[in-house]
C-alpha cells in the first residue's frame, strides 16, 4: 500500500481535452472497439447489483461501529477507505492512498423557536461555514426580505431597502443567487441573522461556500415553516424567534483511495470514480456507499475478467491505463477531487482521456438520469469535448436494456466538476436526491409520484433499508460497460454525435446533484 502525502505541483490551467488516436482502417471496425464490446459484454454479465450489496452490507456493519456515520475526519470514513483498499489491492491493483487536509465541520447546535404570535418549534438546519450564534442564541423580531424586480429574495440591497433590519432576522425565500450573497447582504442591513425558506416542498440543507463565507448565523428551514413565517408577517403579525446555530471546525486530514491497473498506457488514462463519504448525520448507504460500492464490484470484476497480474493474462486485457478513485470530502464541497485535480502536472491532465462519476445509484424512488454532457437539453452548459460521446455511449447502452434513462443537468455538483473546469470530458449516471418524482417519472420508471427519489437524503435513515436493488443492478452493469468499452479504446471521444432530443421537463432532471447542499454552493431558482 502506497502512501502518498499532499506534495507540491503545479496546477493545471490549459482547456483543452486530449485528443484520441483511432486505430484501425478508414471504413473499418476498430478491432480495439471491438474487443472493448467484447469485455464488455463479460462483464455486464458478471457485475451485478447482488454481489456489490456485500460492499454495501460492509459499508454499513462500519457505520454502526463508529458513531453511526462514515463522514470525512472521522474513524468511519477511515475504516471505509481501508476496506475499500484491501479490496482493490488483493483484486492486483497498485492503491494509493492520497491525503489532504481539509476543514472538517460538525453541527453542534441547531434550535429556532417560534416566540410570537403563537409559541412553536422550527426545524431548522445550520448552513455550512455558518457564523456561529452568541452563547444561548439570539431573541430578536423577523423581518422579511422581499424579491425586488427580476431579482431574487436577498440577492440585492433592494430587498432590504423596505423594512428595518437592524438587530433584527432577515427570512429570506430561496433561490437565483448564492445563500452566501443572501446572508452577507442581511449583514449589510444590520440583521442579527438569517433564515432561508426553501422554494420546493422539504426541508433546506444548504452551504455558504467556503471558510469565512459565513457573516451572521445561517439556517435553512422548509417551505411550508417560511410561508407560515411569511404569511403572519404580511399580516401585520409581530413575529419573534429565538435562534441558535452552532457548528464546530477544525483541521484534519483524510485520504482518497486511488487504484489503477498494473499495466495499460499511462499517457491514456480512463478514471472511474465515486464519493466514498457520508455526512456526518448519517451512514450515507445511497449517498454514496452505493456509487463507491459499484465502482468496486466493477474493479474487481475488470480483474478477475482480464486476469490482472497473472502470468497468462487474458487476451482481453485492455491497451489504455485504468485508474478508479474513491473521493473523500465530497459532501464539503467536493474536496478530494478538487484536491487530485489540483495537484496533477499539466502532463498527468492531459493523460486523462476520461472520468466517469457515480454518485447515488441505488435511490429507493429513483429516477435513471444521464449527465448531459452535450447541454443539448437546455439544463446545463456543454461539459468538454468528448463529454457528449460519453453522455450518448451511456444512453445507448441503456437504452439497448430497455431502461429509459433520462438526462439530469451537468452542472459541476459532483466530483466530476473539477475534471470538466480543467478541459477532462466526463459523464455518468444518477438516480436522484431530494428531488420530488413526478407523474410522468413514475409511469415511466415506478414508484411513487409526489415523493423524493431519495426520501432519507442526507439522513439517519439512509441506511442499508434506503437502497433500491434494480437501480443499484441497472447502474452497476452501466458501470461496467463503460468501464470495459474505454479500456480498449477512447478513439469514440473524437465521433460527432447526434444531439439527444429536447429534454421533456416532466421526466427529466434539473438539479444535478446535489441540490443546493454542499457541492455546488449555489442556491436555486
Amino acid at each position: 500500500l502506497l502512501l502518498a502525502g499532499p506534495a507540491s505541483a503545479t496546477v493545471p490551467t490549459a482547456e483543452a481535452a486530449p485528443t484520441h488516436a483511432q486505430p484501425g482502417k478508414p471504413g473499418k471496425p476498430d478491432p480495439a472497439e471491438k474487443r472493448g464490446e467484447q469485455l464488455a459484454r463479460t462483464l455486464v454479465r458478471t457485475t451485478t447489483g447482488k454481489d456489490t450489496m456485500r460492499h454495501l452490507v460492509e459499508f454499513q456493519r462500519i457505520a454502526d461501529a463508529h458513531g453511526g456515520n462514515r463522514a470525512a475526519g472521522t474513524s468511519g470514513y477511515d475504516a471505509s477507505a481501508a476496506y475499500a483498499a484491501r479490496v482493490l489491492e488483493r483484486a492486483g491493483y497498485d492503491v494509493t492512498l492520497q491525503y489532504f487536509s481539509f476543514l472538517y465541520r460538525e453541527t453542534v447546535t441547531e434550535r429556532l423557536v417560534q416566540l410570537s404570535p403563537e409559541e412553536r418549534e422550527i426545524e431548522v438546519r445550520l448552513m455550512s461555514h455558518t457564523a456561529n450564534s452568541p452563547a444561548g442564541g439570539t431573541t430578536a423580531e423577523l423581518v422579511e426580505a422581499p424579491a425586488v424586480g427580476g431579482d431574487g429574495a436577498g440577492c440585492t440591497a433592494e430587498s432590504f431597502a423596505g423594512g428595518d433590519f437592524e438587530g433584527r432576522i432577515a427570512l429570506i425565500r430561496r433561490g437565483v443567487c448564492p445563500f452566501a450573497l443572501k446572508q452577507a447582504n442581511a449583514a449589510d442591513a444590520g440583521a442579527v441573522g438569517t433564515i432561508v425558506y426553501n422554494n420546493v416542498e422539504g426541508q433546506l440543507n444548504g452551504t455558504l461556500g467556503e471558510p469565512g463565507a459565513g457573516v451572521v448565523p445561517t439556517g435553512g428551514i422548509s417551505l411550508a415553516d417560511g410561508e407560515a413565517l411569511s404569511a403572519a408577517l404580511s399580516a401585520g403579525e409581530t413575529v419573534v424567534v429565538d435562534f441558535e446555530v452552532e457548528e464546530f471546525a477544525e483541521e484534519r486530514t483524510t485520504p482518497n483511495v486511488l487504484a489503477e491497473t498494473p499495466g495499460g498506457d499511462p499517457s491514456n488514462v480512463i478514471m472511474v470514480g465515486a464519493h466514498l463519504d457520508s455526512v456526518v448525520e448519517g451512514p450515507g448507504i445511497n449517498d454514496n456507499a452505493s456509487g463507491s460500492a459499484g465502482v468496486l464490484e466493477t474493479a474487481v470484476q475488470l480483474a478477475k475478467a482480464t486476469k490482472m497480474g497473472k502470468k497468462g493474462a487474458s487476451p482481453h486485457t485492455g491497451p489504455n491505463k485504468v485508474r478508479f478513485a474513491l473521493w473523500s470530502a465530497e459532501e464539503l464541497g467536493l474536496l478530494g477531487a478538487h484536491h487530485y485535480v489540483d495537484e496533477l502536472t499539466e502532463e498527468e491532465r492531459e493523460s486523462i482521456a476520461l472520468y466517469l462519476n457515480f454518485d447515488m445509484i441505488a435511490s429507493p424512488n429513483y429516477g435513471l438520469f444521464v449527465y448531459d454532457g452535450d447541454g443539448s437539453e437546455g439544463l446545463s452548459a456543454p461539459g468538454p469535448e468528448g463529454s457528449a460521446q460519453i453522455e450518448h455511449l451511456i444512453n445507448g447502452f441503456m437504452e439497448d436494456k430497455g431502461w429509459e434513462p433520462r438526462p439530469t443537468a451537468f452542472s459541476g455538483r459532483s466530483d466530476y466538476g473539477p475534471f470538466i473546469e480543467v478541459g477532462i470530458p466526463a459523464g455518468g449516471t444518477f438516480t436522484g436526491a431530494e428531488g420530488v418524482k413526478t407523474e410522468a417519472q413514475a409511469e415511466l420508471w415506478g414508484g411513487v409520484a409526489g415523493v423524493a427519489y431519495d426520501p432519507c437524503y442526507h439522513a439517519p435513515c439512509d441506511d442499508l433499508s434506503n437502497v433500491d436493488a434494480t437501480a443499484l443492478d441497472i447502474n452497476v452493469k452501466v458501470i461496467a460497460y463503460a468501464t470495459a468499452r474505454y479500456s480498449w479504446s477512447t478513439a469514440s471521444l473524437d465521433r460527432p454525435v447526434p444531439p439527444g432530443p429536447p429534454a421533456d421537463p416532466e421526466t427529466a432532471d434539473s438539479g444535478g446533484l446535489h441540490g443546493d447542499h454542499d457541492h455546488g454552493h449555489e442556491d436555486a431558482a
